[in-house]
């Protein structure tokens, strides 16, 4: 069922919901073990979880600088432009942090030290956790006085928790940790999510017609709006991958899961919803 030659007419409500909901199920499973796992649903960075992060310039390659501080709880080292390394240390007491930034300065003499104790990462987890919430109920606030009724504007809450739910599960799947960088891309995701549900739901239930033309109008506007973000996307991705901007690479990679899992939750999901309401109300 590729959404190049998907008819959003040809298929039956129960059918167009029934992939969805098994990938949302799946999603959930996979967030509650990294809950038991880790304590939160997408592996946290060292924004939430404490560490110390070093950026350097150095030719030496990554598997020189594992080797050099194999002693220290090195997470990971990320390779930019004009030979820029980036560390991620996990948390250490206070002896070791004093060996490590000992360390660096003999070694990388201009290196720039910056760390996030554990109290502070909590208090980071908990400020996003609450964005992520008052972002979350704004949007169900304003959808429910939208529409005025439960069907509809039920049908966009549930697709844009799915958006978020199966992105997060994205996330884990190719290794991308929690941090306020992808937090903010999980806010810009929320938005985009209730744009294009509300799009559908208003060209169904707000214009007069047959219901399978309203529909078929509302896809072809859909897939070409969401098309048109993909390609951008897509071209930031590109240019952060090359120029090895983690940042902004995270950011873009999180969106690109989230909007192709949203093509499906809106299409699949929401259609099918709003599809089975008019018809039970005899397509009014």
């Amino acid at each position: 069922m590729g959404f190049v030659g998907y008819d959003v007419n040809r298929y039956t409500p129960r059918q167009m919901m029934v992939v969805p909901a098994v990938i949302l199920l799946l999603s959930l499973a996979l967030l509650g073990f990294n809950m038991a796992s880790f304590g939160m649903p997408v592996r946290p960075g060292i924004d939430f979880s404490g560490g110390t992060a070093v950026t350097l310039f150095t030719p030496d390659s990554a598997e020189q600088i594992r080797a050099a501080f194999s002693a220290y709880p090195l997470l990971s080292v990320g390779e930019g432009v004009n030979n820029g390394k980036y560390l991620k240390f996990g948390p250490m007491d206070d002896a070791s942090l004093q060996a490590l930034a000992t360390d660096i300065g003999v070694r990388y003499p201009d290196a720039k030290i910056d760390q996030i104790g554990a109290s502070f990462g909590e208090t980071l987890q908990q400020q996003a956790l609450i964005a992520l919430i008052i972002s979350f109920v704004g949007m169900t606030i304003v959808v429910f006085i939208a529409f005025r009724s439960f069907v509809p504007a039920g049908a966009v809450v549930l697709s844009a928790f799915a958006d978020i739910a199966m992105t997060a599960a994205g996330m884990s799947l190719v290794g991308i940790e929690l941090s306020l960088a992808t937090v903010a891309g999980l806010l810009m995701l929320i938005g985009y999510s209730v744009d294009s549900d509300i799009l559908l739901t208003m060209r169904v239930l707000k214009r007069q017609g047959k219901l399978e033309e309203k529909l078929a109008g509302a896809f072809r506007t859909g897939i070409i709006m969401t098309t048109t973000t993909i390609v951008a996307i897509t071209a930031m991705w590109v240019v952060a991958l090359v120029g090895q901007i983690t940042v902004v690479w995270e950011i873009a990679t999180v969106l690109l899961i989230g909007l192709i899992v949203d093509m499906m939750n809106t299409w699949l999901t929401n259609a099918g919803i709003i599809k089975w309401y008019v018809q039970k109300r005899g397509g009014k």
